[in-house]
């Protein structure tokens, strides 16, 4: 296969299948390579929801183009991992063209709003393999939006089956996000419980996440029908991220030590991209500390995921507690208050899915209760971490980051453009960004 045009050079891509292996021909290759082409620092940058590998190239290639003029002495070499996700086509991408990241139409009439597009729908069949019937009767019911009630019960049943709500094999045991390792994570309350119930939910979400000018839409159960599909989607993603990171990505790395033990690791996640990161922790052969920085871009997973004691149930702690140990240097996370994707929809779908249960009891206030309890990391930074430094943007790239432990960037002064539903979620091809990796590194 022909490299990808990329910004930077070396290059390498890793793609992984949904259960997390490797093809091995690019993992050859690269442990190959990297000793003999003089790596000293290696990016290695996971994308969250994407499309297809091209989506993932061009992203790799934005955000990473001013690295070489950051750190012109460097020994610098990249490498993209690609796994099956999907990101909606209505989700916009800042700078990216139409081709690649579509904007969400305006004056398109309500019904066209919540039925499927044919890039969505190819998307779904790409991520899903062998649920082409699947895919295309719940392309219909969004298309024909028939009465509510059995309609709405029967586009349920269908997500289900979609999604796979009880995988077998690897993806089976990565589907916790704030429970603690070995704690069982249950099925989607999201998906099993009464579906109208749960469209209403979204279809308010929704309605409350007008752009700025645009008139407040009434809630439709058809538009909130669409966004379950899309949060079961994630869910099947988040699930898989965990498994790319842990089977995967972790014992590629690990293999990595071995062939070329002086190359220093800088793991960038994006997303679910920053979940499939942060579980390669946890998949590292005991004793590998070439691992020297963990940057999180816009992390899609619990604010609580690091903790050694979640807040209100002291008995429990996060899924990846103690996981920044194995980090011979610090985790930076890149966090803003402008991704919606993060701030409303998220912690609704968290709390749908029953995700709070290791946090149950919480005294907090009404207004802030879900952002709260079930917030995700890119919304407002690393939670209930004892030690965790908080610094703003500016203040980041002017000191120097802690040389271990948690750290929190504040990065709104960039990460701050897009339009619902995901807001600046994927707003994160900045210099300054790629300047915290380098400095998260001590990439010189």
């Amino acid at each position: 296969m022909a490299d990808p045009a990329v910004s930077v050079s070396p290059y390498w891509e890793l793609t992984f299948d949904a259960d997390g292996d490797v093809d091995g021909r690019e993992r050859d290759r690269l442990l190959a390579e990297v000793p003999r082409r003089g790596v000293r620092d290696l990016i290695v940058f996971a994308h969250g929801w994407n499309n297809d590998r091209s989506g993932a190239t061009r992203l790799y290639s934005q955000f990473l183009a001013p690295v070489p003029d950051l750190a012109p002495h460097a020994r610098l070499g990249y490498v993209g991992v690609v796994w099956p996700s999907m990101r909606f086509s209505d989700e916009p991408i800042p700078d990216f063209p139409r081709s690649v990241a579509a904007a969400v139409s305006t004056g398109v009439p309500a019904a066209a709003r919540a039925a499927l597009d044919k890039d969505t729908r190819h998307a779904l069949l790409e991520v899903f393999p062998g649920r082409t019937t699947v895919v295309e009767q719940i392309a219909r019911l969004l298309d024909q939006q028939p009465d509510e009630g059995a309609s709405l019960e029967e586009f349920g049943r269908l997500v289900r089956l979609l999604v796979e709500v009880r995988p077998q094999g690897p993806q089976g045991a990565f589907a916790a996000d704030t429970l603690a390792a070995g704690v069982p994570q249950g099925d989607p309350a999201m998906l099993f419980g009464d579906t109208a119930t749960a469209c209403g939910e979204f279809a308010d979400a929704l309605a409350r996440m007008a752009a700025p000018g645009e008139a407040f839409a009434l809630p439709r159960l058809w538009d909130g029908a669409r966004e379950l599909l899309r949060q079961a989607t994630y869910y099947a993603m988040k699930r898989r991220a965990g498994t790319v990171g842990e089977r995967g990505l972790g014992r590629a790395l690990g293999q990595l030590a071995t062939a070329a033990p002086g190359v220093r690791v800088h793991l960038v996640g994006h997303s679910f991209g920053g979940r499939l990161v942060s579980f390669a922790l946890r998949g590292l052969p005991e004793g590998v500390r070439t691992v020297k920085s963990v940057t999180l871009l816009q992390g899609a997973f619990s604010h609580y995921a690091f903790a050694a004691r979640l807040p209100g149930d002291p008995r429990s702690s996060g899924v990846l507690h103690g996981l920044p140990s194995r980090v011979d240097g610090p985790v930076v996370c890149c966090y803003s208050h402008f991704d919606t994707a993060l701030g409303t929809i998220y912690p609704l779908a968290s709390k749908m899915a029953d995700d709070d249960r290791s946090v149950l009891g919480v005294d907090l206030d009404p207004g802030h209760l879900l952002g709260a309890r079930w917030g995700a990391m890119g919304h407002d930074g690393v939670q209930a971490v004892e030690g965790t430094k908080t610094f703003t943007l500016a203040d980041a790239l002017r000191a120097k980051l802690p040389v271990s432990g948690c750290v929190n960037v504040d990065a709104c002064a960039v990460v701050n453009r897009g339009g619902p539903p995901s807001g600046a979620h994927s707003d994160i091809c900045h210099r300054e960004l790629a300047q915290v990796v380098l400095a998260a590194g001590r990439v010189q």
